[in-house]
């Protein structure tokens, strides 16, 4: 079993799911008392949080990078950001590091690609609906992504670093991120990425009139895939 590497605390709540999921993933595999091999960093969001708010990537690309060699000195195979808007950040996060480090949206466009999708909704932080570095990734792979209005994508990053990233889950936004993917279905979407990994302590199948992308658990289980591919399932 290789040994999985998290660059986690972005925040702290989605990466106590990323430790959850592979784990039950793994154990789901192997059986008997099987656990995950990981290696953790887990940094002050405060100071990540700092960062976007400055729009300084150069100094979270900086921490990011620090983090994934300690990954790497503590035996990482593998490397993890997680967290979709800090992939912004994830080429000076994979130069620091010998070892690869897994894509969130390349778990994401190789589910959809498998399922049949073509044009996909996107909900995340601001940066994640309008640029290149991820939704322009996601149009590379052959998808086509549509994102909320203005109104929406202000609506849907407010939720998110004002509720989700500090551990609030509120029915009425609930009710908003529905109204959205619903707007997102009518234009043609025919699943919904969610593109924070928070989301989906607020968001689950049944929000949603078409299937859910979920970043987190796609992210997981693809690390799982690779940990696990010499001699498992994971290999078919």
């Amino acid at each position: 079993m290789k040994t999985i590497g998290l660059i986690g605390g972005l925040s702290w709540y989605s990466t106590s799911e990323y430790y959850r999921v592979i784990n039950e993933e793994v154990q789901r595999r192997l059986g008997g008392h099987a656990s995950a091999k990981i290696a953790l960093q887990s940094l002050n969001f405060a100071e990540i949080r700092r960062c976007q708010q400055q729009e300084d990537w150069a100094a979270a690309g900086a921490l990011l990078a620090e983090a994934g060699k300690r990954c790497e000195s503590a035996g990482a195979d593998l490397v993890l950001i997680c967290a979709n808007l800090m992939h912004k950040c994830a080429p000076a996060a994979a130069a620091a590091v010998e070892v690869p480090l897994l894509h969130i949206t390349d778990a994401i466009a190789r589910r959809a690609r498998r399922d049949g999708h073509v044009r996909v909704g996107l909900l995340g932080a601001r940066w994640v609906m309008e640029e290149d570095f991820y939704r322009g990734r996601l149009e590379e792979a052959g998808l086509d992504v549509v994102v909320p209005d203005p109104d929406g994508r202000a609506l849907v990053d407010r939720i998110i670093f004002e509720e989700l990233t500090r551990g609030i889950i509120d029915e009425a936004s609930r009710a908003a991120y529905a109204d959205i993917i619903t707007g997102l279905v009518a234009r043609g979407a025919e699943a919904v990425v969610l593109g924070c990994t928070e989301i989906e302590l607020l968001i689950d199948p049944d929000d949603s009139p078409v299937p859910i992308l979920d970043s987190m658990r796609l992210h997981a289980e693809a690390a799982v895939d690779i940990a696990l591919a010499a001699g498992s399932e994971a290999a078919a």
